[in-house]
């Protein structure tokens, strides 16, 4: 709901990377291009069509709907804090400066050990989220987001939000849009799951010529998010494939009734290991 533009620094373990962001609203919808400015180039444009993500030196575009997924920094504050009493503790932390703007902290403590504890401070006047830190069961970070400099209200002209990359002729350009489809018709259920998450969406993507399609569900606690993905496998064997992790992504895959199920979220090992063993076909 706010126009914005700043720049802003993520960091997990020793990994540092820039960001610069331009966001938008008015009276024709919601506009948003941000940019990483380490490393390999990467743009993500947003607005009401649909978002983009913009890799140059791969010359790929990947094009998803405006809502899928969930909602990356500074626009990650939960709708309701109540919701989330079940799973957190809830308490005001102190009131400080983060980029140079008072912000009021927020400090939500994991009540088991199926989710992170975060550390949020949200602009004083306007709420915008300013940082965000994800902790663990010892209140180490695990990652951390903070805008350096932020200008919050105000014009955001068309330049600020003008892609920097125009594909042409040589690109390939990845269509990621899924269908939406009734929870109840996924064909899969989670038998046992995690206190507090429940199933929130269910999409079915295509992954193309003779590879049949995947399907995607997406359980929550109002906060963390765990995706699933379900998909053809190559064998017919079943069991753990394996683990991975990246920062405070965890990602599980194993293999069930001649299909592979990858379990990724920003969520501790216990959480995608017990949604991965718990998915099954659904009994008709």
């Amino acid at each position: 709901r706010l126009n914005y533009v700043g720049t802003f620094m993520y960091q997990s373990g020793e990994h540092v990377e820039t960001s610069r962001i331009a966001h938008r609203v008015d009276g024709s919808g919601e506009f948003e291009r941000l940019e990483v400015l380490d490393g390999s180039p990467r743009e993500i444009i947003r607005d009401h069509e649909g978002v983009r993500c913009v890799l140059p030196e791969q010359k790929t575009v990947i094009i998803d709907e405006p809502g899928s997924g969930r909602r990356a920094f500074p626009a990650r504050l939960p709708v309701s804090m109540v919701s989330l009493s079940e799973n957190y503790r809830i308490r005001k932390g102190a009131v400080s400066r983060v980029a140079g703007l008072k912000a009021q902290a927020l400090v939500l403590e994991a009540r088991d050990g199926y989710r992170y504890g975060y550390k949020l401070w949200a602009e004083f006047d306007s709420g915008l989220l300013l940082k965000a830190r994800t902790v663990d069961a010892a209140g180490g970070m695990i990652e951390q987001f903070t805008f350096s400099d932020v200008r919050i209200g105000g014009a955001v002209d068309d330049e600020a939000l003008r892609p920097r990359f125009e594909p042409d002729e040589g690109w390939q350009i990845v269509d990621a849009r899924a269908i939406s489809v009734a929870r109840t018709d996924s064909a899969w259920t989670l038998a046992d799951p995690p206190p507090g998450y429940v199933l929130t969406s269910v999409m079915r993507r295509a992954l193309g010529p003779n590879r049949g399609e995947a399907v995607h569900m997406v359980f929550s606690d109002g906060l963390a998010a765990v995706s699933v993905f379900i998909e053809p496998a190559d064998t017919h064997a079943e069991g753990l494939i394996g683990r991975a992790a990246q920062g405070a992504i965890r990602v599980y895959e194993r293999t069930l009734n001649g299909h592979r199920i990858t379990v990724l979220g920003e969520v501790p090992e216990l959480a995608v290991q017990r949604i991965g063993d718990g998915i099954r076909p659904v009994e008709r």
